[in-house]
């Protein structure tokens, strides 16, 4: 009996099919109710975000609630979450290539999938934060007509060339170090899926040429991948940064922010694979050695964070200023202390119980704390962007903000729109790198012998 169009076609199967090949290609079979589900769901609550964008587009940014001091609300902290959480695949990918980190091969699909789909969800929160959408080619530094010229001193401009930057070399490392996968996946398919992997492979057939040349383009896009870790949030960082706003106004804010995505993005890898590696059997892929050892990056980044939240406070009042110390008291203190006391609780203390083997190997309890971690990194923009805004210089421009209906709706979305693209990228390649994994237990295997 012919396979379906478009399914996985046993009889491409050869008999000596390896195991990891059969397991990780099973993902890619014809859904089940389950997923379409989960699909329905993530893209109801993705398209409640878009109705709410059309009627705000309508009536103006008003709707979000927006009102004197206090002009960046919850879309431009949702945007820092999400650039931040876009840094995890790149570290993974490229920064953990370099030290030849063995234990990223199994993990570093999943990572770089989820930094492409961060990022797009990032570049739609700038959207939806400028409103006027109809006027966004004027962030993008092309001739025109008219002579003008962007404004390289806006923050949105950083943003832009930022984002832009890391998305195409995002993209880019994903796709080149999915060639190998996409000709197994073509090779073992019929239907429409055949024909899209043997496009997007390239002709990909596996001679030590092809190897030669994708090992070498994998280790110079690494090369340039690197510094984006460091760069891309430091540009975002600056946002804040180089104001004189009191609580923003610090040189720690470049090293403080790619702590901080570092932990979110690693904390969102695994929230993400926990349940992919139950639900789909790739228990003999992604090992309870990969979660351990994603577990101990945690810790360590969430120790460098929570020394940044300590530092702040010490500069704070180290440096005699007053608008700097109430700045940090009114943090603690102030009409912002849940959210203050979130983020501390959930990036600098939560994290700690991860110095213990039997939590980091105790899944469930591993699922619940990076949870509690993105909780606390989004708390953590909230808190640098809304208290900075709230108590600045001139006390007849003091306000209290409240996220409104709009901005809930659109923050909810945005997570609806990452699960929707993760369920979909699932279904449509390999989330574990095959020829990666396979060269390991080879070498693995050989060094043995």
């Amino acid at each position: 009996m012919a396979a379906p169009a478009g399914a996985l076609d046993p009889a491409r199967l050869p008999g000596h099919e390896s195991p990891l090949n059969r397991d990780i290609l099973a993902v890619l079979r014809r859904p089940g109710v389950a997923w379409w589900l989960l699909v329905l769901l993530s893209a109801s609550v993705y398209a409640a975000g878009l109705a709410t964008f059309l009627y705000q587009t309508f009536y103006g940014l008003g709707v979000a609630g927006y009102s004197g001091p206090i002009f960046w609300g919850t879309y431009v902290v949702t945007f820092v979450f999400w650039v931040g959480i876009a840094h995890a695949g790149t570290l993974i990918s490229a920064i953990l290539y370099l030290f030849r980190a063995t234990w990223r091969n199994a993990i570093n699909r999943a990572a770089e999938a989820l930094t492409v789909i961060a990022v797009l969800t990032a570049m739609q929160m700038l959207a939806v934060h400028v409103g006027r959408i109809w006027k966004a080619h004027w962030i993008l530094p092309y001739p025109n007509q008219r002579g003008l010229w962007v404004n390289f001193k806006s923050p949105l401009l950083w943003d832009t060339f930022a984002i832009s930057t890391y998305a195409t070399i995002s993209v880019v490392f994903l796709y080149v170090g999915m060639l190998p996968d996409l000709a197994v996946a073509r090779d073992r398919s019929s239907g429409w899926r055949r024909a899209l992997y043997g496009t997007l492979a390239l002709g990909w057939q596996g001679t030590s040429r092809q190897w030669k040349a994708h090992n070498r383009s994998v280790l110079h896009l690494t090369g340039l991948a690197t510094p984006l870790v460091l760069s891309v949030h430091s540009v975002v960082s600056w946002d804040f940064a180089v104001s004189l706003v009191p609580g923003w106004h610090a040189t720690i804010f470049a090293p403080y922010f790619v702590a901080g995505a570092i932990l979110s993005g690693m904390a969102l890898v695994v929230t993400f694979l926990i349940p992919v590696r139950r639900i789909f059997g790739l228990e003999g892929s992604i090992t309870a050695r990969h979660f351990d050892q994603m577990a101990r990056f945690i810790l360590l980044t969430s120790i460098i964070v929570g020394y940044a939240y300590l530092f702040e406070y010490f500069i704070a009042w180290y440096s005699g200023v007053e608008y700097e110390r109430t700045s940090f008291f009114l943090r603690a203190a102030g009409p912002y202390w849940i959210s203050a006391w979130i983020m501390i609780g959930c990036n600098a203390l939560v994290p700690q119980l991860l110095w213990l083997g039997r939590v980091r190997a105790h899944l469930p309890t591993l699922f619940v704390i990076s949870l509690l971690i993105n909780v606390g990194m989004w708390f953590e923009r909230y808190v640098i962007v809304v208290t900075g805004l709230s108590r600045e210089f001139d006390p007849s421009m003091w306000g209290l903000y409240v996220p409104s209906a709009a901005e809930l709706t659109v923050l909810v979305a945005s997570f609806g729109f990452v699960c929707l693209c993760f369920l979909l990228f699932l279904k449509l390649f390999p989330v574990v790198a095959i020829a990666e994994v396979k060269e390991l237990s080879i070498s693995e295997r050989g060094s043995a012998g």
